[in-house]
């Protein structure tokens, strides 16, 4: 494999996952964000990744399964058997994170985080930085996610880095408001949401290179699948519910039936 391609992976990831920054210096505007925006964007990345962990992803994965057994049907099998256990990783991930202080993907508005007495102040901020942890360890998967696409198919790397660093923008909001509120230091807010996506290239790179002794079509196929059922839970599970709750209903489903076009057409591009 060569260091370019490994590099450009790598320069993806680190865009996707340092775009909680983004959504950190969003948090300090004084209006948090325009919500309409923001529910028709996390439609359109649900959108994006629902279509490229089916359409692409997905059948990726079957083929070269199928190179790796030879039978249509084994490599059917074990595409749907690694689908279902990323989905099952990450749903587990996804519960063993704290949830006392909420979702962590869940943005709160600035309104809700007053900040009158210290013992108020030390809640924002344990919530905050808890946030923080939940949103590292949730990252992992993307990033690794980002990394393997883009190394088996560029363009289908980008599209994955730009669903997933839209996906980052309400987690990078989610992390330094409450520390914003509880501290009153803007850089300190920007750090702790800053620092939680650095979890995203750390996981491609640990991942990668733990898998890169064995990939074959195999472990390929395999990995392959269940990033897909990672993406499709993500979507599922954070990105529509959020896109539905700060904006209507129709402005989610607009969202993300452009972002499948748009991952169409570009795929279609590139063939």
């Amino acid at each position: 494999m060569e260091l370019s391609t490994i590099l450009f992976a790598l320069g993806l990831t680190i865009f996707a996952g340092l775009a909680t920054g983004i959504g950190s210096l969003m948090a300090f505007m004084a209006s948090p964000t325009n919500q309409k925006f923001l529910s028709t964007a996390l439609g359109f990345s649900a959108g994006v990744m629902l279509y490229v962990s089916f359409v692409e992803i997905f059948q990726k994965a079957r083929l070269s399964l199928f190179d790796a057994t030879g039978s249509e049907q084994t490599a059917m099998g074990l595409t749907m058997m690694g689908f279902f256990l990323g989905i099952v990783l990450i749903a587990l991930i996804d519960k063993l994170v704290d949830h006392e202080h909420g979702n962590p993907h869940e943005m709160h508005d600035i309104e809700e985080m007053d900040d009158k007495d210290e013992i108020r102040r030390h809640k924002l901020l344990r919530m905050g930085l808890f946030t923080a942890l939940a949103i590292a360890i949730h990252n992992f998967p993307e990033g690794l996610a980002t990394f393997l696409g883009a190394i088996e198919d560029p363009a289908l790397g980008i599209a994955i880095a730009v669903a997933i660093a839209i996906h980052n923008i309400p987690e990078g909001i989610a992390v330094s408001i409450p520390i914003y509120h509880a501290t009153g230091s803007r850089r300190k807010a920007f750090w702790y949401s800053f620092a939680s996506g650095l979890s995203e290239p750390i996981g491609a790179l640990l991942g990668f290179f733990i898998l890169m002794q064995f990939i074959n079509d195999f472990t390929f196929g395999l990995v392959f699948a269940g990033v897909a059922g990672v993406m499709v839970f993500i979507s599922l599970d954070q990105l529509l519910p959020t896109a539905q709750k700060y904006g209507e209903h129709h402005l989610s489903i607009y969202g993300l039936i452009a972002g499948m076009a748009v991952m169409g057409l570009s795929l279609l591009l590139f063939l």
